[in-house]
């Protein structure tokens, strides 16, 4: 009779370990695809190629196309989250202790958005998935919003109180702080023609620098407005 195959210490994990890096480079080629072709556009049969993974993994790992999806947001979230705890963790502490810190705070969080969404390759594969899932939103969506887009929006809202004395849950402080971020994906969105207007070739930390430059003393002059607006 044939022996039993012997198990060997470390099989388990390195089984593991190759199930969550199937697990990943379907969610990352989802990623891509998605943002590229939309939802619809991308078959299962595409996505497992471009991870180089079997066409029933997809369903052994997520369910289904529509898990595939949701596992895409919640990577999104868990991305923006690690990101959003590191630059916390390099900031000064929050609340600001003077209106004078907060405006600093707020130029800080401005620049690292900037950093990140106008240069990052990482975000160039993340903006265009989220643009769809806010042109016709599903549960991915919901997740990205209350994992990402309110708590960033309540942060900025947080300090932008503390900088001019605007409460933070007022329609205008959520507004000011709308356009603070709409800057941000602007450049990012509408690159090609920032390129072309620039005569830039790429855009670079220099490039980044410039442009946080102009945001955040933009920024310093509409909270010197609102200051005033309460005196």
């Amino acid at each position: 009779m044939p022996r039993p195959a012997t198990k060997r210490p470390g099989d388990d994990d390195s089984a593991s370990s190759s199930a969550e890096q199937t697990r990943k480079a379907l969610v990352i080629a989802a990623l891509r695809l998605f943002g590229t072709v939309g939802y619809d556009g991308a078959s299962t049969r595409e996505i497992a190629a471009a991870a180089n993974a079997n066409l029933g993994s997809i369903a052994y790992h997520f369910g289904g196309k529509e898990g595939l999806r949701l596992a895409v947001a919640d990577y999104i979230v868990g991305l923006m989250q690690d990101l959003a705890a590191r630059a916390a963790a390099a900031s000064p502490p929050l609340p600001p202790a003077t209106p004078e810190a907060a405006e600093a705070q707020l130029s800080i969080m401005l620049e690292r958005m900037f950093g990140f969404f106008v240069a990052s390759p990482q975000a160039a594969e993340i903006v265009p998935f989220v643009l769809r899932e806010m042109s016709a939103p599903t549960d991915a969506f919901e997740r990205i919003y209350a994992g990402v887009f309110e708590p960033l929006h309540k942060r900025f809202c947080g300090v932008w109180e503390m900088a001019t004395g605007e409460p933070a849950d007022s329609a205008g402080t959520k507004i000011s702080v709308f356009t603070l971020i709409g800057q941000v994906v602007y450049f990012r969105l509408a690159r090609q023609a920032v390129l072309r207007r620039m005569g830039w070739k790429d855009i670079g930390p220099a490039e980044v620098s410039a442009i946080a430059s102009i945001a955040t003393r933009n920024l310093r002059v509409a909270i010197a407005a609102h200051r005033s607006d309460r005196s």
